[in-house]
């Protein structure tokens, strides 16, 4: 994969720190720390719900069987490569909280999932993203959410650019973000599309 320029982010705003909070377990660890670390410290789990029926069918939109056997597909093949998660986030939307529980009945414990606002498929990525940049301590994070939301925040956070598609996000797929060796930020790690597994 091609380097990428990525800037530091030094300052969380004070109003962006309302958009992506965590329990308190996790606000000790860095999340609400105003100054960035130099070098992110988390590994990052990204992954777009998986199928859901149509506003037609379900205005609340829950997963399809087929959506659901795809995200249980996805997640086993990610415990079966040792991944463990130890927080998971979701939106708030019905599929993505489904989703979000098929993860971490693999990867993860029940507890650890938690709505967020800030998620939606249409809120801005930039508070998100300097909360991730801003961990210091090790951390292992799943979130769960909707496109366009998580393609411009994984090109935000490896490219520096929202609109630079890095990922191409697949409906239950899971992407594996880790921090750059030796500067600020992230690279793709790797990717399990639902089709491959």
């Amino acid at each position: 994969m091609p380097p990428f320029a990525h800037r530091v982010c030094k300052e969380v705003p004070r109003h962006a720190q309302r958009h992506f909070s965590l329990p308190v377990s996790a606000m000790k660890c860095g999340w609400m720390m105003e100054r960035a670390s130099e070098v992110t410290a988390m590994d990052l789990y990204l992954m777009q719900h998986g199928q859901a029926t149509s506003d037609a069918e379900n205005p609340e939109r829950p997963l399809t069987d087929a959506g659901r056997a795809a995200v249980q597909r996805v997640a086993a093949r990610a415990r079966a490569g040792g991944v463990r998660v130890g927080h998971c986030v979701h939106s708030g939307k019905l599929r993505s909280e489904q989703t979000a529980r098929v993860l971490v009945s693999e990867i993860g414990t029940e507890s650890s999932v938690e709505a967020r606002p800030g998620l939606a498929p249409n809120d801005p990525v930039a508070p998100t993203a300097q909360r991730l940049r801003g961990v210091s301590e090790h951390q292992v994070l799943a979130l769960v959410g909707h496109l366009p939301f998580l393609d411009r925040l994984a090109s935000l956070l490896v490219a520096d650019n929202e609109e630079a598609q890095v990922v191409n996000f697949r409906m239950g797929g899971l992407v594996k973000l880790e921090p750059k060796e030796d500067r600020d930020g992230f690279a793709v790690a790797w990717a399990i599309p639902p089709d491959l597994t």
